[in-house]
């Protein structure tokens, strides 16, 4: 350690940059080549790597603008920010939601009057078309889709986004590349710097032997895990054909994946979502998911991230066992975390009406390390996957592969009185297994003008509000887009149902938003109103909360632990009026007033809730 900062010493410290970059280094260096050791310490040249890997990171750190330098300060100063009630997010699409970066600017003041002070952009980075897979082949960090602007168009809108309060996310794809990225055209021509890169092989001997313990991800796209090459050749391909995994067991990977996330950092980015982070590591004999050379590598690039640009946190994305989900998330590797477990819960839910195994998520699941923070999420662009723990369901009766059946059922509309309107995703008729495509409102009813459409998705959504950490709206959910199928037509999106819940932006439907006479008003102010008084109760803050037994199976119950007093969150999840006995409510104060509609409600009478209703009591002591 005193060697490498003597040789950084030597290199750098003449540059008036050096001195923050070098204050940095003694609190986060030793995070850093230990992670690193556990991966390359045995080679000869791993000290020379660090060291160019550090020279690297002084140079981006030395290209960061001033304004995000003051960023770098603020947040380490206040390292929690965003558990803040005030956190909202949102995710489109830009060119769906706005033509381009200069429409998304133009739309800031939209997003400010939706309350949004998080937003991200799906990844905007070249790509090659039509096999984009809606931006996750990337071919260049560097450049972005020409269609959406410019790299300084792209730093504009960050910088504009900045000014009004509100955070940049974008994607770090880096469990694989589009095979048509420079890096992929050198390793398939044969160039030794980039031979290993990704996993090529002359012949099925080796992937053979890998796909014994690997499962199909797209078995749609292509049977096991690998594709061949018109030479003959097999490529690892985890997800699509065309997106080659990359290598991390090759430590010119890492700094080549450094580098470009250091770029998207400079850009003005706060967080980046850390795409498909199971799948990074590969190992023979094993099933290649969750490795704990995967979290090595996160914390790796955290600690590097710390040194060049703090202010940049990591969002998780891991779509798997709830066990595994929460292994990712600390302030040494990732900060916040998709909750996929929640979200599939609340539609399971409301296919069944009854609370039971989301009750139990939100007692056993929800507590996470401190600095931490859930991303809680009706849906995303992605399919939703049912991934609860098949031991969690048996513990209420519930047997895990006959249920996901019935959901998948239940939400392609195969189930006699579904008000849903989803479509299958990855039908895997081998399997069973199946995913769900779909818009919030089409899976909610409103396609098919089921009455209670809208207080579905005002309760799905105000659960996502009250649950704590960072909620995440998909932009257009807010005004009831439905199902959009013009997807079918475009060759490049037509194999892939998770485009029907990618709509354009509707500007017929936002025009009415604050129309209550329509579905697409009384979704948005419900909303709107939903997040005022979210971020005007200091009670929602951070993440905890304690679980509350309504005794009733189709009533939701948690609190909210506050010292100016508990907030009790209760949502009935049916069509039918629920009552909840007087006795359940005993312990509590006499009465209590209801954040979201106003009114006071007696708890020594009991309570009454209607269908979908959603509830947040203010239990202050002494009230009366």
């Amino acid at each position: 350690m005193p060697r490498l900062r003597q040789a950084l010493r030597e290199r750098l410290a003449a540059s008036a940059h050096w001195p923050a970059f070098d204050a940095r280094l003694g609190r986060h260096l030793g995070a850093l080549h230990d992670e690193l050791a556990l991966l390359y310490g045995g080679r000869p040249d791993f000290e020379r790597f660090l060291v160019a890997l550090l020279e690297q990171a002084f140079a981006s750190w030395s290209a960061r603008e001033p304004a995000l330098k003051a960023l770098d300060a603020r947040r380490e100063a206040d390292p929690d920010w965003f558990q803040s009630q005030r956190m909202l997010g949102g995710v489109c699409y830009v060119d769906l939601f706005a033509g381009d970066f200069a429409g998304v600017q133009a739309r800031i003041p939209f997003l400010r009057e939706l309350g949004l002070n998080y937003l991200h952009l799906m990844p905007p980075f070249e790509c090659p078309e039509p096999h984009s897979d809606g931006g996750y082949a990337v071919t260049s960090y560097r450049e972005t889709n020409p269609r959406l602007g410019r790299i300084d168009d792209l730093r504009r809108l960050a910088r504009a986004l900045r000014e009004a309060g509100i955070s940049l996310v974008l994607d770090f794809v880096f469990n694989h590349s589009s095979d048509e990225h420079e890096w992929a055209r050198a390793a398939r021509a044969g160039d030794p710097a980039f031979r290993d890169f990704y996993f090529l092989f002359p012949d099925r001997t080796e992937p053979d032997r890998y796909e014994r313990t690997l499962r199909e991800i797209f078995p749609d796209e292509h049977a096991g895990a690998f594709s061949q090459l018109a030479d003959g050749r097999w490529v690892w391909t985890t997800f699509h054909s065309y997106q080659w995994d990359l290598n991390y067991a090759n430590p010119a990977v890492f700094a080549a994946m450094a580098g470009e996330m250091l770029f998207i950092a400079n850009l003005g980015v706060e967080f980046l979502r850390m795409d498909a982070v199971a799948f990074i590591w590969k190992r023979l004999g094993s099933a290649c998911e969750n490795l704990p050379e995967a979290h090595t590598l996160l914390r790796a690039y955290n600690a590097l991230a710390r040194i060049a640009a703090p202010a940049l946190l990591f969002k998780s994305e891991a779509i798997v066992h709830p066990d595994e989900v929460v292994r990712y998330l600390s302030p040494a590797e990732c900060q916040v975390s998709y909750n996929p477990l929640q979200m599939a819960l609340l539609w399971s839910s409301l296919a069944t009406r009854e609370v039971n195994l989301l009750q139990q998520a939100l007692e056993e699941r929800h507590a996470l390390p401190a600095g931490t923070a859930w991303v809680n999420y009706v849906r995303s662009h992605d399919d939703i996957g049912w991934t609860f723990a098949d031991e969690d369901a048996i513990e209420l009766g519930i047997h895990g592969f006959d249920h996901r059946q019935f959901l998948n059922r239940f939400y392609v509309n195969r189930f006699e009185g579904s008000f849903a309107r989803g479509v299958p995703f990855q039908d895997n008729p081998h399997t069973g297994d199946c995913r769900i495509s779909g818009c919030c409102a089409s899976l909610c009813g409103l396609e098919q003008g089921d009455p209670h459409a809208v207080a579905r998705i005002l309760l799905l959504h105000g659960i996502v509000l009250a649950a704590g950490g960072i909620p995440l709206l998909y932009l257009g959910d807010e005004i009831g887009t439905s199902n959009d199928f013009a997807y079918l037509q475009d060759p490049g999106k037509a194999g892939d149902s998770r485009w029907v819940h990618r709509p354009p932006r509707r500007a017929d439907l936002e025009a009415q938003r604050l129309d209550g006479a329509t579905a697409a008003g009384q979704i948005f102010m419900g909303l709107r109103r939903l997040i005022e008084r979210r971020q005007a109760t200091p009670a929602f803050a951070g993440g905890r909360l304690i679980g509350f037994r309504s005794k009733n199976p189709s009533v939701l119950g948690f609190t909210r632990p506050a010292p100016e007093g508990d907030l009790l969150v209760l949502a009935n999840f049916s069509e039918h009026e629920q009552a909840i006995d007087a006795a359940v409510l005993a312990g509590l104060v006499p009465s209590a007033a209801d954040l979201v509609s106003g009114r006071r409600h007696e708890l020594r009478a009991g309570l009454q809730l209607a269908p979908y209703q959603l509830l947040w009591l203010q239990l202050v002591q002494g009230s009366s």
